[in-house]
């Protein structure tokens, strides 16, 4: 973990817990949390083999309508069937997920506690499902010990509910979600958010269905900020909006390392976001609603590092970039030296 990664993670802890014993301005607390997030999420996406597992073009087309059938679903199950029941089975659900998302999201750290064989596949430990004789599940030895504080930590979760936990949870979602997540290309990322950017004015401002989910879902798919007053005791911002331009953010960082440039573009993408945030902020306290933070982001992002390369006369390069088609080459040539290997272990023999 790079000491710039390691500075981020403790002021994004620092910052999670100082509503604990200090009043923190929550329009401040969404901005900050959020671009940090997205600033530690890019640069643990960051690996020295490329993505295996890119979006396709058709899968970012059909996300927003995906994205729509479950969110109306979820409304019309809360309209017709007791919220307590839906959060119960909602619950044992992020649950499961939490335990994993946390463990994964802590294990850099834990790693250094441990020794190195306790990383290694090869002493993977290995675990039958029950019911399902079958399947198998691998775990190494330190994915074991970062599952054990990840799992009490879930526990206090279901049973107080509290926002430190939900936020807790939520930021290793979006950690998660922004370090495994792969664009494969900029004209994939393109599409996405702006198919997102259309579902999220929709939803927001010609329905009651966002808001209505955002304020009855029971989980931690939204992080909250304590505001200190009766009236409105807390601020939300939904993951969606950490996570969706989070992955194109990083997509930005990964191309510029990719290049050996340094962090241009991901400094311009980073900066879009930042400023896309603070104006959905702003524009939210002047109107006193809610409002589609993705309206204000996506332009911030995409116009950001479109601009940026247009500057440079740098279209091409950005546009070509494809990272599926990069971990092709890295699977091939990774083949090539095992081959490589195999032949001089012979000719030593």
């Amino acid at each position: 973990m790079a000491l710039v990664e390691r500075l981020a993670s403790a002021a994004l802890i620092g910052l999670t817990l100082a509503p604990l014993v200090v009043k923190v301005n929550p329009n401040f607390n969404v901005v900050a949390t959020a671009c940090l997030t997205v600033f530690i999420g890019c640069h643990r996406s960051v690996k020295p083999a490329p993505p295996t597992e890119t979006m396709s073009k058709e899968h970012a087309m059909r996300f927003p309508f995906i994205g729509s059938a479950v969110l109306l679903s979820l409304f019309l199950l809360f309209k017709f069937l007791p919220k307590d029941l839906i959060n119960t089975v909602l619950t044992v659900y992020f649950f499961v997920l939490g335990v994993l998302a946390l463990s994964a999201t802590i294990l850099p750290l834990i790693e250094n506690f441990l020794p190195p064989s306790w990383n290694d596949n090869d002493n993977a430990v290995s675990w039958h499902l029950p019911y399902f004789k079958n399947v198998e599940v691998e775990f190494t030895k330190s994915q074991v010990v970062a599952g054990i504080p990840g799992t009490f930590f879930c526990i206090w979760y279901v049973f107080k509910k509290h926002w430190l936990a939900n936020n807790t949870l939520g930021l290793a979602f979006s950690i998660q979600g922004i370090e495994m997540l792969s664009l494969g290309s900029f004209k994939i990322g393109a599409i996405l958010l702006a198919g997102l950017f259309i579902y999220d004015i929709f939803w927001v401002f010609f329905t009651p269905v966002m808001v209505s989910v955002a304020k009855s879902f029971d989980a931690p798919i939204k992080l909250i900020f304590p505001t200190g007053d009766l009236t409105r005791p807390y601020s939300m911002l939904g993951l969606g909006d950490i996570v969706i331009p989070g992955i194109f953010v990083a997509l930005a960082l990964r191309f510029d390392v990719s290049r050996g440039k340094g962090n241009r573009y991901f400094n311009s993408a980073f900066a879009g976001y930042t400023a896309g945030l603070v104006v959905t902020i702003l524009v939210m306290n002047w109107f006193q609603a809610a409002q589609p933070a993705l309206l204000y982001i996506v332009p911030g992002v995409v116009g950001f590092v479109a601009v940026h390369c247009f500057i440079n006369g740098e279209v091409k390069p950005l546009l070509e970039f494809d990272e599926s088609s990069n971990a092709e080459e890295g699977s091939e040539s990774s083949q090539e030296d095992k081959v490589e290997l195999k032949t001089s272990d012979k000719k030593t023999d």
